[in-house]
């Protein structure tokens, strides 16, 4: 799974996001203790306008596109044997956050743009590291966070495919942030 993660991570740098986006790639390993740590420093380190998660799974067949990151219900054991003893990401925390991005409008949009790349939508990241990585993000960053799940290299699509989705995707992403913060500073000239 590392691998191939490597793999799109490497094709999206290579492809970049545009002259003005400055893109950080991190790899994050599979362990609940890591990301606990990992995740708010790379948000101290960079202070990023958005964070993307990317996951390989298994079961996915299209781009999926998760709206939302949930905090209990982790019994599955990490790479380093180790489950949290709450099972929860973050205890008292609300039980599911929803990213600010409107993920059906990214998927119509990229849908729409012809890339010849299957996307689509799930509520549901998996009760795992992904989903862990996922919510403890949204926290953080109080819903500036996306996670895209991607099916393992070639069942159908190559690193090629997946990485100029991937940069679809966070282009499309970046113009709905934009968006909505035109539409905030407007709101708040007119008050």
């Amino acid at each position: 799974m590392r691998e191939k993660q490597v793999l799109q991570n490497r094709e999206l740098k290579k492809l970049g996001l545009g002259g003005e986006v400055d893109l950080h790639v991190s790899e994050v390993p599979v362990e609940y203790q890591t990301v606990q740590s990992l995740v708010p420093s790379l948000w101290k380190k960079h202070h990023p306008l958005l964070v993307v998660h990317v996951g390989v799974s298994g079961m996915a067949t299209t781009v999926t596109l998760e709206k939302c990151g949930r905090n209990h219900g982790y019994k599955g054991l990490d790479n380093s044997s180790f489950c949290p003893d709450s099972q929860c990401c973050i205890v008292g925390g609300p039980d599911c956050i929803n990213s600010v991005i409107d993920m059906e409008s990214v998927c119509k949009r990229v849908t729409s743009s012809g890339l010849g790349v299957a996307v689509s939508v799930s509520k549901d990241a998996g009760r795992y590291l992904c989903d862990f990585t996922y919510y403890t993000s949204l926290y953080l960053s109080h819903g500036r966070s996306a996670f895209v799940h991607v099916p393992p290299l070639g069942k159908p699509y190559s690193g090629e495919d997946l990485g100029r989705a991937l940069q679809a995707i966070i282009q499309e992403m970046l113009e709905l942030l934009d968006q909505a913060e035109e539409k905030i500073h407007c709101q708040q000239h007119f008050h």
